[in-house]
């Protein structure tokens, strides 16, 4: 095996790198907004707006994301064409494909770990904020979002660390992601098994130091809580 494959092209492979880093912080954040608005969304009393968010919390849960990928890569240029009355497909572009179908798609686990967090909230304390005045809006931003994000930070930090796995997907589509930047290199000069094995390798690292930090941070709180 030839390691100057990986030498000699630290630039692109670092580039490929921030950009996987830059998706994962985007899709997260992205994600968890949409999931929290799903999660409340599935639990409203009024039934136009928690059927359709089951509906879709289930249905992004049962296909496989690199099957949404593909759909939307493929499908939405010619939908979006057809809307618009277009006589060529609309350009959407690996990366914008991306961010958006992996935001889509993680807001549905996003969604269901804070359903969770929100139902962990004791309706004492809901109650409570009624009792002062608040509104519905202003309880469950001010009470109990952010008690429900505190509950379930570990588990949305794991969410996380799987996000940033299946970032990997995004060299389907020809993405300049980390994989992608592997995957090119590794055909380039026909070091599949050295490269693949590079890139198992730094995925390994990073998800097993950021569990390391999660399992931390599970110990402090526990430890907050008994005091």
């Amino acid at each position: 095996m030839d390691f100057t494959s990986i030498t000699n092209s630290w630039g692109y492979i670092l580039s490929g790198a921030a950009y996987t880093v830059q998706l994962t912080a985007i899709t997260a954040v992205g994600g968890l907004f949409l999931g929290t608005l799903l999660a409340l969304c599935h639990i409203s009393e009024k039934r136009w707006l928690s059927a359709p968010a089951k509906l879709y919390i289930n249905l992004m849960r049962a296909v496989p994301l690199v099957l949404v990928l593909f759909w939307y890569f493929l499908l939405m240029p010619e939908i979006l064409r057809i809307i618009l009355g277009l006589d060529h497909p609309v350009k959407i572009g690996a990366e914008m494909t991306a961010i958006i179908t992996f935001v889509l798609f993680e807001a549905a686990y996003f969604a269901e770990i804070m359903r969770a967090g929100i139902q962990s909230v004791k309706k004492g304390q809901i109650q409570a904020a009624y009792g002062l005045g608040l509104s519905y809006a202003q309880t469950m931003r001010h009470v109990v979002l952010p008690q429900a994000i505190r509950h379930m930070l570990p588990v949305l930090l794991t969410q996380t660390i799987i996000l940033f796995q299946d970032t990997s997907l995004v060299y389907v589509i020809s993405g300049n992601d980390f994989m992608g930047s592997i995957s090119k290199i590794a055909q380039r000069d026909g070091q599949l098994v050295l490269m693949y094995s590079f890139a198992a390798v730094c995925y390994l690292a990073v998800s097993l130091s950021l569990s390391l930090l999660i399992r931390r941070l599970q110990t402090r709180m526990r430890t907050a809580q008994a005091h």
